[in-house]
């Protein structure tokens, strides 16, 4: 497959910014992501094809069209989305070797049709290696 293309129609939500502090029995603070963001995940993976991507490196580029012109930032929207594609399957891991880059991804604006635009493609292995 040298590329796929999918919308995860749901205003994007970053894991950064929704974040909640409990503590262990022992009193040990820790930090969990917000209900918000859980439902979020959960929600978007229905929309992440049923397939799974052994190989890589992979291009992932994303458009991230945002419901308002509020401040956000790219990269954690990246990682959320990092994240959805290693928990719903799609990719075994968001380290290096399976996504070498988001070449192409960028913030944009839709009031009535907030939602992940993805187009993950195959990079050839040599691309990240070094000379």
């Amino acid at each position: 497959m040298d590329e796929l293309t999918f919308e995860i129609p749901l205003p994007p939500v970053t894991k950064k910014n929704h974040q909640r502090i409990f503590r262990t029995a022992a009193g040990r603070p820790f930090i969990a992501p917000s209900k918000e963001y859980v439902e979020y995940e959960e929600t978007a993976a229905y929309f992440v094809p049923r397939i799974h991507m052994h190989e890589g490196p992979y291009n992932v580029a994303a458009e991230f069209y945002m419901p308002t012109r509020r401040r956000v930032d790219l990269v954690n929207l990246l990682e959320a989305l990092d994240d959805i594609l290693v928990s719903s399957g799609l990719l075994t891991d968001d380290d290096f070797h399976h996504i070498g880059g988001h070449d192409g991804s960028r913030v944009l604006y839709d009031k009535n049709n907030p939602r992940t635009k993805v187009i993950v493609t195959t990079m050839d292995a040599d691309e990240l290696e070094e000379e």
